[in-house]
């Protein structure tokens, strides 16, 4: 498809400026170039143009697998329907943070299975680009040899290490938080309790898992991450395996850590819009302002990164080409994506049109992805008559 996209206010080498986009072939073909004529040509007056957004880390497709306990709908299904929420909501890439448990039940491995194959067969049809990361619980040893397998084979996108034993027997005392907990699993109380128990006797056989994992994934080229570090010894011990990211760091100290160490720091979006981590943990915008947060993701609500990035920009914290770059340019990076996350000449065509008006309300007008018109709110900006192209404030 042919798409020009005239009069809008583009962000261009870190600035925002008048500009029109020329899309051919999946790609951006020319930035601010004379006016066409094309099959579509779309009128961008008063919106902001903007580079798709890059989702890292989104799990919230979880809720139209089982959107209540125990109550489960067709993998295909949801995943369609993720699909088109996030697109809504202005997300061109996204990674679906799959957990593979120990525990049978939504997080158990037949789940991680059938999501990945999923995934690779809906793929050509889904509007987003969607990737699968591996949300791996590492004391999940006997699924070692079958994600070694995955990892050789590139059927994974991200590998992230996740340890969640201590809050998980640290719940078994808190009701509400064990009711959701044995829920999710399918077993019985009882049953719950033996597996916890038998699963934490293994504890001396995760560090080698890990390496070796690790090993695998290094080999074929695959990203890591680490979650939810909690000191600097422990991301420094990530990073000693080529686990460069490092995904919602628990304190300031483990972030620092990271930051002067060049890796990439992962926050949850929804926590910039809520004003803080709803565990009580490190507050994102915080973070942000001390230079200590590098990429946003959804985390469990996929409207959370537009809002946040505006919300930013509101609260003073950062100017909006800075604030964008935390979920489009910084997320393509961490994940290896050389060919998207910035408005530029050869570069796949992810972009989203918004209207700012209301700046904590940003509202998506359209999205294409990957050259492809996805989703359109305003019909009436379509093939209207096309003024000339206006120069682009220059690049920073």
């Amino acid at each position: 498809m042919h798409i020009f996209i005239e009069g809008g206010r583009a962000l261009l080498g870190g600035q925002i400026g008048e500009a029109s986009i020329e899309i051919a072939d999946g790609k951006i073909s020319a930035v601010d170039g004379a006016t066409v004529h094309t099959a579509l040509n779309i009128d961008a007056g008063g919106l902001l143009v903007l580079p798709g957004i890059i989702d890292l880390h989104g799990d919230a497709f979880e809720r139209q697998m089982m959107p209540r306990p125990g109550v489960d709908f067709p993998i295909d299904v949801a995943l369609i329907d993720s699909d088109r929420q996030a697109i809504g909501n202005g997300i061109t890439t996204v990674f679906h943070g799959t957990t593979w448990s120990w525990e049978p039940g939504l997080r158990s491995g037949d789940n991680a299975r059938r999501l990945l194959e999923t995934i690779e067969a809906l793929r050509p049809q889904l509007a987003a680009d969607t990737r699968f990361h591996l949300r791996h619980e590492t004391y999940n040893l006997d699924a070692e040899a079958e994600i070694v397998g995955w990892l050789s084979t590139r059927r994974i996108d991200l590998l992230a290490f996740n340890d969640h034993m201590d809050s998980t027997v640290g719940n078994l005392t808190k009701p509400q938080k064990r009711s959701r907990m044995v829920e999710r699993s399918g077993l019985s109380d009882r049953a719950f309790d033996a597996l916890v128990e038998r699963v934490v006797g293994r504890a001396q056989l995760v560090p080698a898992s890990i390496a070796r994992l690790a090993e695998a994934a290094r080999a074929a080229g695959i990203r890591m991450l680490s979650h939810d570090d909690n000191t600097p010894a422990m991301r420094q011990a990530f990073r000693a395996q080529g686990v460069a990211i490092a995904e919602f760091p628990i304190n300031e100290e483990t972030a620092r850590e990271a930051a002067e160490a060049g890796d990439f720091i992962v926050f949850g979006a929804p926590n910039v819009v809520r004003g803080g981590s709803h565990t009580g943990w490190t507050k994102a915008s915080d973070m942000i302002a001390k230079g200590l947060c590098s990429v946003l993701a959804s985390d469990y609500y996929y409207p959370a990164q537009l809002l946040a990035a505006f919300r930013l920009v509101a609260d003073g914290v950062l100017a909006l080409p800075a604030a964008w770059n935390l979920i489009s340019a910084a997320p393509a990076r961490a994940a290896g994506l050389a060919d998207r996350g910035v408005l530029g000449a050869g570069h796949r065509a992810d972009l989203i049109l918004v209207d700012d008006e209301q700046p904590l309300r940003p509202r998506i007008v359209a999205v294409i992805s990957a050259g492809r018109l996805v989703h359109l709110t305003d019909a009436s900006r379509l093939n209207r008559t096309s003024a000339p192209a206006r120069k682009a404030v220059a690049a920073a």
